[in-house]
């Protein structure tokens, strides 16, 4: 399947037969779909199963085996909250700083920082719940306040895009909330969000549309026709499947022969 007009047409990223490579072996093969503009969708799956690959390959971060990956959305639109174990929370930067760094597209690499930017932040950071933590080390942070203080940066980008890796790890019931509120606004301001989430309640309670994932595509469209228990247990059994020493795309035939029919995928449903 090609995709073509219309979906170019409404769409901020098309993936077209889609397969990523990770260390050498395939992670994610063979997607087709498309987000629409102003959509918001989680992807979901066991462990494995190429969620934050989907992400990184959107950035730009992960070599592309075949096929094609179509953003049409600039980048320097696109937010992108990494894993925050990704993240190097020793390294010496304020708060304030950390924040600033959401404005690298209007200040540049030594532009100046001017009032409005400073006031952009100031007003980020008490979105967020963090006014009076501008001078703090990154280091100091809890997981919450991090992650608030991530949420910060992101608010200041002003992106047409955001691609949240695990955005609610690590925050208590509170932080999640308003997290949550920040979400549905941008959603209400027609941005597109993709996050990757595991909590299933989260998911349902939330998102509108979800991509199921199992290095393969299981599911994608409406939450409430993907996240079925048949969906669950064909997720597990696929990515438990898949050959990790194999040089090319493999599934273990024997195991593969004893899934259930592939549930028909509602891709791109807004």
């Amino acid at each position: 399947m090609t995709l073509t007009a219309p979906f170019m047409d409404t769409a901020a990223v098309c993936l077209d037969n889609l397969t990523v490579s990770y260390r050498s072996h395939p992670a994610l093969h063979h997607l087709t779909g498309y987000f629409p503009q102003g959509s918001l969708t989680a992807v979901v799956g066991p462990n494995g199963s190429g969620k934050s690959t989907l992400l990184k390959s959107i950035m730009g971060l992960m070599p592309i085996v075949e096929s094609q990956l179509t953003v049409l959305v600039p980048h320097q639109r696109i937010a992108y909250l990494p894993q925050v174990t990704e993240i190097d929370r020793s390294f010496p930067i304020s708060v304030r700083d950390c924040v600033l760094l959401g404005c690298w597209h209007d200040s540049g690499a030594w532009g100046m920082v001017t009032s409005p930017i400073l006031e952009r932040i100031n007003l980020a950071l008490t979105a967020v719940g963090l006014q009076g933590f501008e001078n703090r080390n990154v280091g100091s942070l809890s997981g919450g306040q991090l992650q608030r203080a991530l949420f910060a940066r992101l608010l200041v980008q002003d992106a047409d895009l955001f691609l949240l890796d695990e955005p609610f790890n690590a925050v208590d019931t509170k932080t999640l909330s308003g997290l949550l509120s920040l979400i549905h606004q941008w959603h209400g301001q027609k941005r597109t969000i993709i996050a990757v989430l595991h909590d299933d309640a989260i998911v349902r309670a939330h998102f509108p549309n979800t991509l199921m994932l199992a290095r393969e595509l299981v599911a994608w469209g409406k939450t409430e026709d993907v996240l079925t228990e048949a969906n669950l247990r064909r997720s597990r059994e696929m990515t438990e499947a898949w050959d990790d020493t194999a040089a090319v795309c493999h599934i273990d035939t024997q195991i593969a022969m004893s899934l259930t029919s592939p549930h028909t995928p509602l891709k791109g449903v807004m």
